[in-house]
């Protein structure tokens, strides 16, 4: 979709003659990067005279490709405003930047933070629409790459400045870190619970914008700062979490790499870390399980000799589900070998840290159970199943739902069917009591592998029961 200007666009028209691109050149060349970030787009030699001769203005990540495009050619950076397109919107780019400075890195956290999962920027219109299907397992690369050269700023000290949107000049102490620290556990107990898109999930992104804007755009010294840039980093890491888990992958991508940037500016490389592993398990999730495999084992590869056992524990799990998504049934088998091997390690002493609280046999036993489901073995998905769900919990609600919906996979592939119904009306069950797109996406693809049984009762009993369910997220 396009929008109008008033007249030619001129200065577009001026630069593609210097670049000496033609307009279907043009248009082969933002459809190619298009494509490279995951975008599906057909614009023609057509298209570009519209921009050129009627000023029309492309939506979305278009005005982006086009200067980037053109800077290719040029062997230089092309801002907007050079090619007439400086009212577009910025938004498709915010959020995918791992600034090397410091300051960048507040200024790329706390623009992303204006952007709510709603798809509004404050006083302006739709965002996170125009970044529909722009999610690109790509733009990992660079993030991951310099964690690993760098992952700790040298410092983190700042004066406030009244310019960068701050106001009058905030003072941090070490109480106001403890708030956000304090919002993102609240904030972590209610996701587990209820799911990323109960409503006070969603109160993640506005705490970020309200509360931990104001406090990185302050004054604090290198010690107040570490913590500071640490308890966003989680805050962070939560609002990407809850936005995979509704389904919104742009806007995860987006979270993600700001709470690695964060935890770099924190010092804190287990932290970082675990936001690696989520990276990894969003690409695992879309079907990139070579991805998945590296960034996994980039977070292992940086806390070694640094991590507790349970941590580097969970970082080997995350990497025995991407290697069971490529196909690899040899390293996701070593890969959970020596993630078992690590959580018998651990002991009740350790120091792990407060973010891993979830992490248990239960929940290993879980992914285990995924993984055999990736690798085409019920038998072994049901042994882990049943280890998983032999201690339900009201705190992990939707984990046990998932679980249940594996387990019922587990029992059609081996060819039970009553049973896998079973299971599939207690998922359902607790499918309804939570907001999760995740765990409704696990009850449809159960419900795929039923198709064959259509006529059967049972499974006539369950697609019923799952009706209301599928209404809610169509």
């Amino acid at each position: 979709m396009s929008r109008e200007q008033r007249g030619p666009n001129e200065k577009l028209g001026a630069v593609l003659a210097l670049a000496g691109i033609s307009n279907a050149g043009l248009a082969r060349r933002v459809n190619d990067l298009g494509a490279q970030r995951g975008l599906t787009l057909r614009y023609d030699k057509t298209s570009v005279a519209r921009w050129v001769s009627k000023g029309m203005v492309p939506q979305g990540a278009a005005p982006h490709l086009i200067a980037a495009a053109i800077g290719q050619k040029l062997g230089r950076p092309v801002p907007l405003h050079e090619i007439g397109l400086a009212d577009a919107d910025p938004a498709p780019e915010v959020g995918l930047a791992f600034p090397r400075d410091v300051g960048q890195a507040v200024r790329s956290a706390t623009e992303l933070y204006r952007l709510d999962l709603a798809g509004r920027r404050a006083g302006s219109g739709g965002i996170w629409q125009s970044l529909a299907g722009s999610f690109a397992v790509s733009a990992y690369a660079t993030p991951a790459s310099r964690w690993l050269i760098t992952p700790a700023d040298s410092s983190v000290a700042r004066e406030a400045n009244p310019a960068d949107g701050s106001g009058a000049p905030l003072k941090v102490g070490h109480s106001d870190v403890q708030k956000l620290r304090e919002a993102a556990e609240d904030a972590r107990r209610w996701d587990s619970k209820y799911g990323g898109g109960d409503w006070r999930s969603s109160m993640v992104p506005q705490c970020l914008r309200v509360e931990a804007a104001p406090l990185l755009l302050g004054s604090y010294s290198d010690d107040v700062g570490r913590s500071l840039f640490g308890a966003a980093a989680e805050l962070t890491r939560l609002a990407g979490w809850m936005a995979f888990d509704t389904g919104q992958q742009e806007a995860a991508q987006r979270y993600y790499i700001q709470a690695l940037r964060l935890a770099r500016a924190a010092a804190d490389v287990p932290l970082g870390g675990y936001v690696l592993a989520s990276m990894s398990l969003q690409a695992t999730y879309r079907g990139f399980g070579d991805e998945g495999v590296d960034l996994a084992q980039a977070a292992l590869e940086r806390n070694r000799g640094l991590a507790t056992a349970r941590t580097l524990s969970f970082f080997r799990l995350v990497e025995a589900r991407a290697h069971a998504r490529a196909g690899d049934a040899q390293a996701a088998g070593a890969a959970l070998k020596s993630a078992e091997s690590w959580l018998e390690r651990s002991r009740p002493g350790d120091s792990d840290p407060t973010w891993l609280g979830f992490y248990s046999y239960d929940r290993f036993a879980a992914d285990a159970a995924e993984c055999y489901r990736d690798l085409k073995a019920p038998r072994q998905v049901r042994r882990f199943t049943e280890q998983a769900l032999s201690r339900p919990t009201e705190e992990f609600v939707r984990s046990h739902g998932l679980r249940l919906v594996v387990s019922a996979v587990a029992e059609l592939e081996s060819g039970n069917l009553d049973a896998a119904c079973e299971q599939g009306v207690r998922a359902v069950e607790v499918a309804g009591r939570i907001s999760s797109a995740r765990t409704t996406e696990y009850v449809k693809d159960l419900l795929h592998r039923l198709e064959p049984y259509g006529d059967e009762p049972r499974v006539v009993e369950l697609r019923e029961r799952a009706r209301p369910l599928l209404m809610t997220t169509a």
